[in-house]
């Protein structure tokens, strides 16, 4: 077995395996995960070939037997630049051994992304899928744990919004990252965004048209966001875990929803408790957890600090 760049010849085979994967799935799985493949930003978004994605696949008597994607995050960043790569992709066809064939093509992204200057490789995968034992063997660690809340028809429970509530304005982006490392572990926001311009640019479609609690700082945000097609409506949510505030901004965000009919979710880390309580006390049950795993390919030294040269002394 060999694993190679994928070509333009690759595209159908690699699509037929694809349709094969959700055909599979929507026949054996339970209903939250039929769900999950529509919900899915991990393991079921196939972008073409272009100097946007990484796409390998491993061939076998000359046959592509599966295949790995990767994009830069976030997706759409020219991969020149890039120095942290989301797997967006794994699958392994039907009469191959997945065991044999899932650990070379992580292996091979891996050395082909430290190979481009790349720092770090994300994933984030249902829990007990399959798939994890070829990240797992190949150095991926789990940082961190998500929830996936989600209502058919959400419930309000009081019209009590919180106090300095307002519209996301032009200026709120600093104040919105001293938000988010206040909320998130310190060993979560080292490995995400470590600095301001990185989290700006993984969050860069985000802000807008959002709304925060402005209380001199600010200590809450939520933004509604419609669903199309099958997808629901999404709810996003930041916020201290103090008195009132997170059950007030789960009754303000399910307001945004207004008469839609779409059912709504909301995914949430596993320090987001106080958000996930709030949430179930208003008719969001648990759909899916699923794990984030990371694999430092290279670690960043900090410039060395010159030192003064020591004075001897004496007496």
């Amino acid at each position: 077995m060999k694993v190679r760049t994928a070509g333009l010849l690759d595209l159908a085979r690699i699509e037929e395996m694809h349709r094969s994967s959700d055909i599979r799935l929507s026949e054996a799985a339970p209903p939250a995960a039929r769900l999950w493949t529509l919900l899915s930003s991990t393991l079921s978004a196939l972008l073409p070939l272009s100097q946007e994605t990484l796409m390998y696949v491993a061939e076998e008597n000359g046959k592509v037997v599966g295949f790995i994607q990767a994009s830069g995050q976030p997706i759409g960043l020219d991969l020149r630049r890039a120095r942290v790569l989301q797997v967006l992709n794994l699958q392994v066809a039907d009469e191959a051994d997945p065991d044999d064939v899932a650990p070379a093509l992580v292996q091979h992204l891996c050395n082909q992304a430290l190979e481009r200057g790349s720092l770090r490789l994300f994933v984030r995968l249902p829990d007990r899928d399959p798939l994890l034992p070829a990240f797992r063997t190949q150095g991926f660690r789990q940082y961190a744990t998500e929830q996936v809340v989600y209502a058919e028809k959400p419930s309000q429970r009081s019209n009590q919004y919180p106090d300095g509530l307002r519209a996301v304005k032009r200026g709120d982006d600093r104040k919105l990252y001293q938000l988010y490392r206040k909320v998130t572990p310190q060993g979560v926001s080292q490995l995400e965004a470590p600095t301001y311009r990185e989290w700006r640019a993984l969050h860069s479609g985000e802000l807008a048209g959002g709304h925060v609690v402005d209380r001199i700082e600010i200590v809450g945000w939520v933004r509604m966001q419609r669903g199309s097609g099958a997808r629901p409506d999404t709810l996003q949510f930041m916020a201290l875990p103090e008195n009132t505030l997170p059950a007030e901004l789960a009754d303000f965000g399910i307001s945004l929803l207004g008469e839609s009919e779409s059912p709504a979710w909301s995914s949430l880390r596993h320090y987001d408790s106080h958000m996930i309580d709030a949430l179930r006390g208003r008719g969001f049950t648990v759909l899916l957890t699923q794990l984030l795993l990371v694999k430092e390919l290279a670690v960043r030294v900090p410039k060395p600090v010159r030192e003064k040269g020591l004075v001897p002394s004496f007496g």
